[in-house]
């Protein structure tokens, strides 16, 4: 075997290997160790495809093997690109100048704090600049509830749920989770998983800021997960925010789009707002590379646009979302 030769085989595994494994594991929803993991980095088979579709193109002509090798790549393709297409082809938002009239826009935020070391400061002005009504925080420690109030944030939303905690390891400061709003909020109720998570009541609509387990435990992800959909659908939640440590490619989170819930990035046709690692965690490759913090909306509710936001100290950005609530769905009860 010629030199040259062997260097396109060498590249053509080095791509399709990876991409058949995103593939596989994708297709069969896996939920154990470190396949929960690998399934977050799904959308980047595209690249691995696109790359191995070149090297069998330059051969195509010669080989006959290679241009069914062509046909099956074009189909993975296919398959990923229906994946990723309502990020930027799924239907906005419904409703024109009228019906957004009758409806009343909610603007929620989340962000995890890294063990409370982000800029609380710029989390504030990023809450101020946006007049955000709903702010959900992760990671919250004593430390940075005191720099969040220094900066104001209890002057703009002064009703609030939880508290920080510092949590014995592995989980040291990453447990507390809380909730800030402009409206009073009802009585919390922990939903029971390893690092805070509430369902509360807020202006009519029922919450759930969640923060369930990473990847790194996967029988506690599974758990957690589990409980959050539960408690989705025992309390018809109407939104779902926070750290879900998932992506739209993991089985959690497409159970709950089988429940009627949307993720308010596909939603708004906003793109693709990956919000982890924001901090170079990953040496040599640009950062953030996943989408693992969402806004969920359920039926009734619309996402106008979501964006994301760069936080000074911590690994995630922040997640900015408009969220429509249709006039009804205020005053069902």
């Amino acid at each position: 075997m010629s030199v040259r030769r062997a260097v396109w085989w060498v590249l053509l595994l080095a791509s399709l290997l990876p991409a058949l494994t995103l593939t596989v594991l994708r297709l069969g929803a896996w939920e154990a160790g470190l396949a929960i993991g690998l399934v977050s980095f799904t959308p980047y088979a595209v690249v691995a495809y696109a790359v191995a579709l070149v090297l069998l193109l330059v051969v195509a002509r010669r080989r006959p093997a290679a241009r069914v090798g062509v046909l099956g790549v074009v189909a993975a393709l296919v398959l990923h690109g229906s994946w990723l297409a309502p990020l930027v082809t799924g239907a906005p938002a419904a409703g024109g100048a009228g019906q957004a009239a009758a409806d009343e826009q909610v603007v929620v935020m989340s962000s995890n704090l890294l063990m409370g070391r982000a800029d609380t400061a710029q989390v504030v002005r990023a809450a101020v600049d946006a007049d955000v009504d709903l702010l959900v925080l992760q990671e919250v420690t004593g430390r940075a509830l005191a720099g969040l109030d220094s900066a104001g944030l209890d002057e703009l939303l002064p009703h609030r749920i939880g508290f920080p905690v510092t949590g014995e390891r592995p989980f040291a400061d990453t447990v507390g989770t809380m909730v800030f709003a402009r409206e009073p909020l009802g009585e919390p109720r922990p939903l029971g998983t390893v690092l805070q998570s509430w369902e509360v009541e807020v202006d009519g609509l029922v919450l759930l800021a969640v923060h369930p387990s990473a990847p790194t435990d996967p029988d506690g992800w599974v758990r957690d997960h589990a409980l959050l959909r539960e408690a989705a659908r025992e309390s018809d939640a109407d939104l779902v925010v926070g750290d879900l440590n998932a992506t739209l490619d993991h089985a959690p989170l497409r159970r709950l789009v089988d429940d009627g819930y949307r993720d308010a990035v596909e939603e708004s046709n906003s793109g693709w707002q990956p919000t982890w690692p924001a901090n170079g965690l990953f040496v040599g490759l640009p950062g953030p590379l996943v989408q693992i913090d969402h806004v969920l909306t359920g039926p009734g509710l619309r996402a106008a646009s979501a964006r994301t936001l760069p936080v000074d100290g911590t690994d995630h950005r922040a997640l900015l979302v408009e969220v429509l609530v249709e006039a009804r769905r205020l005053s069902r009860s």
